[in-house]
């Protein structure tokens, strides 16, 4: 879902009909979120730097006759060879600055989330979704009838959450297709565009399921909700 774009006052209007029209056939709840992001990921930024210091001192330990070889040249070959601390010094002193460039670097969002995998990113979002769905739909309806659809913009990646009775009554593969709607929209620019297709096909397959009854009611916000 690359270039993902941010959501506009009508694409809130856009999915927020999407979600009526979708409930108006079923007693299925249905709320959608959408982040900027999933997680700051700081631990990664982190380990990155960490593993940039080990580098040099790994480039050191294969090749130590560079650095004497460095170090001479200030004393202009008049030691036979550099004191052992100040090459252990020296080495401690690039592992330092490495760290702090590299840490500063990935300061810049962008740049640190090219470098988290993407195994780590979707556990990270499924993570997050399943938070989510915790606070705002689970059991928070007399059928157990909620089901969260989330999408991650800087990760580029969407989840779906479902309540008990709908994860009972529906395989998880159904639903894939209401994901590859929200992706081929949001690749295309269009997130609320998305959002509001992959609720279509997520009200069409909670229609069969649990269709709309006489004492239904509505017992979840139909709006999107953007963090």
């Amino acid at each position: 879902m690359a270039g993902t774009a941010r959501l506009t006052r009508d694409d809130h209007a856009q999915v927020l009909a999407a979600v009526a029209r979708a409930e108006a056939g079923t007693d299925g709840e249905i709320v959608t979120i959408v982040t900027e992001r999933s997680d700051s990921y700081h631990d990664a930024a982190l380990h990155c730097a960490i593993a940039a210091m080990l580098i040099v001192l790994a480039l050191a330990a294969i090749n130590p006759l560079a650095i004497e070889t460095w170090l001479s040249g200030f004393t202009e070959g008049w030691d036979d060879a550099p004191d052992p601390r100040l090459l252990l010094g020296v080495i401690l002193a690039a592992q330092a600055l490495v760290f702090l460039i590299v840490r500063f670097a990935l300061a810049y969002m962008p740049l640190r989330m090219a470098l988290v995998p993407r195994a780590t990113r979707a556990r990270r979002v499924r993570r997050r979704a399943i938070q989510y769905f915790k606070v705002g739909a689970e059991r928070r309806t007399t059928a157990r009838v909620g089901i969260l659809l989330y999408l991650s913009r800087d990760e580029r990646m969407a989840e779906i959450v479902a309540d008990e009775a709908i994860h009972r009554a529906v395989p998880a593969e159904r639903w894939g297709d209401a994901m590859a709607a929200l992706v081929a929209e949001t690749r295309a620019g269009k997130p609320g565009a998305g959002m509001a297709a992959a609720v279509e096909r997520i009200g069409a397959i909670l229609a069969e399921t649990f269709p709309k009854t006489a004492d239904d009611r509505n017992e979840l916000p139909d709006r999107l909700i953007e963090l």
